[in-house]
């Protein structure tokens, strides 16, 4: 196919049929849904081109996120966190391990970058040990992330790595009774006495980009927070578009009217709108800061923050939004249906670090920087 953007978000809109009816079934991200997305290319697209990925412009990929989540909040997910997993090792690792990784195309890869693991030296490498949560889409992949603090035998202070293997050398729980992103299959793992090259780590906080433009140089926070993001956006306008469709057909008990003519109902609808809206609309205005300031070589460790902030008002926004349509839609919310799932899920998102107050806490720091900054 053209891996131009349009043709990427057309064909990824073409899928939404697929994805919407298979979120019905009970049970993990289907099969077919993971395999028809890989397909289209939609894993790769920030995948480095070097690598045979799409590299998308950063509010692409944040339009293909929302649409894959419109269809299935779960199925946004699983792809979000293996699009990011298998795009940082494509610009971050080294070659020995990038050959490897993406031998046969872009591959699909899972895992939890936080440090629950150790890395202790060997001959040309780590051998690792760790227990991890939150292995979204961790059951189709091929390869697996973790996090890990390294135990330098020379006195020296660790370093927080982000290290990829082989699948088959993380041990599945096969655990995960939750409320929302049920489908997700975010089982826990461990890593237990795992060897792995130098070659298949990076540094968290300072990767070196040996693949990839300058979108990379804004790391792993910015660029992960762009996944959640996409993810915000879709869920909530799934919810809107679902209330939107049952208020012609739905009357409340006791009404006299269909919900879609009721005016309270259609203030309650069209603010709504609006904030969801807004919302997307300074989302997608913060990530498009941050990747010009990338591009001209400019970073900006504010403008990330703002992105990272961003998503945090996307996605707690976006889990009031869905909370406020399903009220509206009274008894029908409460069946089993798409309503019911993005309520679920995006409350579900909404716990997440990425949406927790760290961000949050950085920009008034910064906005209390600049304002005791002299004037003029």
């Amino acid at each position: 196919m053209n891996d131009g953007a349009g043709s990427v978000l057309d064909v990824t809109r073409d899928l939404f049929p697929l994805i919407s009816e298979a979120a019905a079934q009970s049970g993990p991200v289907a099969r077919e849904t993971v395999d028809q997305m890989h397909r289209a290319g939609l894993f790769g697209i920030m995948v480095p081109r070097d690598c045979g990925g799409l590299e998308l412009p950063m509010l692409d990929t944040l339009d293909v996120f929302a649409e894959v989540s419109r269809a299935d909040g779960s199925a946004g997910w699983v792809l979000m966190a293996g699009a990011a997993t298998i795009a940082f090792f494509g610009a971050w690792a080294e070659d020995e391990t990038v050959d490897d990784l993406f031998a046969d195309g872009v591959p699909l890869a899972a895992g939890q970058f936080a440090p629950n693991g150790v890395a202790i030296p060997v001959d040309d490498g780590y051998r690792l040990t760790g227990e991890y949560q939150f292995g979204s889409g961790i059951n189709h992949a091929d390869w697996v992330g973790a996090g890990v603090m390294t135990q330098p035998d020379d006195g020296s202070d660790p370093a927080y790595l982000l290290a990829i293997m082989p699948a088959s050398n993380a041990d599945l729980k096969g655990n995960w009774d939750v409320l929302g992103l049920e489908a997700t299959a975010s089982w826990d793992y461990g890593i237990h006495e795992v060897t792995v090259p130098a070659s298949a780590t990076f540094d968290f906080f300072a990767p070196v980009r040996r693949r990839g433009g300058p979108t990379f140089d804004l790391g792993v926070m910015v660029l992960t927070a762009l996944g959640h993001a996409g993810f915000a956006i879709g869920v909530t306008r799934r919810a809107l578009d679902e209330l939107a469709a049952l208020a012609s057909t739905k009357t409340r008990m006791g009404a006299g009217s269909s919900l879609a003519e009721s005016e309270p109902f259609q203030l309650a609808l069209a603010r709504l709108e609006s904030r969801a809206a807004s919302a997307a609309a300074w989302t997608r205005e913060t990530f498009a800061e941050a990747e010009r300031g990338a591009l001209a070589g400019e970073i900006d460790p504010a403008a990330g923050t703002r992105a990272r902030q961003a998503t945090v008002h996307v996605t707690q926004e976006g889990a009031d939004i869905v909370r406020e349509a399903y009220l509206l839609a009274g008894t029908t919310a409460l069946r089993d249906g798409p309503l019911q799932r993005c309520f679920r899920d995006l409350h579900a998102g909404s716990q997440h670090f990425f949406a927790g107050d760290f961000a949050t806490l950085e920009m008034a720091r910064d906005v209390l920087a600049g304002a005791s900054a002299p004037v003029g």
